[in-house]
C-alpha cells in the first residue's frame, strides 16, 4: 500500500512514543543514532514525511498511539 502524503502523523507518537526511553522495545536509542530526540522531533517528522513519499507499506499492527505502517528507507 503506497502511504498516503497527507498521512496523519500524531506529533504525539514522536514525542511520547518513538523518542521516549523504554525498557522493552526501545526506538529511542536507534533514532538517537540519526541524531533524532526529543529537543527536535519537527526533524524526525520531516525525514519520515521525505521516507512516505516514495515508499510502500503495509499495516503491521497498531497500538494506542496508531498503526505500524513500516517502510524501508
Amino acid at each position: 500500500m503506497k502511504i498516503p502524503n497527507d498521512a496523519v502523523i500524531p506529533v504525539e507518537k514522536l514525542t511520547k512514543y518513538l523518542l521516549v526511553p523504554r525498557p522493552w522495545d526501545d526506538k529511542s536509542r536507534f533514532l538517537a543514532q540519526a541524531a533524532f530526540d526529543q529537543s527536535n522531533p519537527d526533524a524526525l517528522m520531516a525525514a519520515i514525511r521525505a521516507l512516505a513519499i516514495g515508499a510502500e507499506g503495509s499495516e503491521d499492527g497498531s497500538n494506542e498511539h496508531g498503526a505500524f505502517l513500516p517502510a524501508r528507507g
